[in-house]
């Protein structure tokens, strides 16, 4: 029987997961978030087990009308990297989950490198 889209998702998070366990160790973790209405994403540092830096298409502070579509999140990318400066990070591996790097979450990638991030 085909597996469903969620047990495809799924697989697809097993394999990033695991790979960036393999090159990534020691780094810190951007790990992104995305649904139908927002996107979020944030700085995990795995070792320690705590959150540096996050930012979101939710927060009242970055004024979106719209928390979907490629311009939020490439604000929501351009706020993360900022976050993270202040926190002293440089250095990140990319965690997209289950997601494809289309649209929404290769804006939030590219608008994090695009502030400094090297990721």
């Amino acid at each position: 029987m085909a597996d469903s889209k969620r047990d495809l998702f799924i697989k697809r998070r097993r394999r990033v997961r695991n790979r960036l366990r393999k090159v990534g160790a020691g780094r810190v973790r951007l790990c992104v978030h995305r649904s139908n209405r927002n996107i979020s994403a944030q700085l995990i540092d795995d070792s320690r087990g705590v959150t540096l830096a996050s930012a979101s298409s939710l927060e009242k502070a970055l004024e979106l009308k719209n928390g979907s579509g490629v311009e939020a999140a490439a604000i929501v990318g351009a706020a993360l990297a900022e976050r993270a400066a202040a926190a002293g990070v440089r250095d990140a591996c990319f965690d997209r989950g289950g997601y494809l790097f289309h649209g929404r979450v290769k804006a939030l990638a590219e608008a994090v490198r695009a502030g400094g991030l090297n990721v």
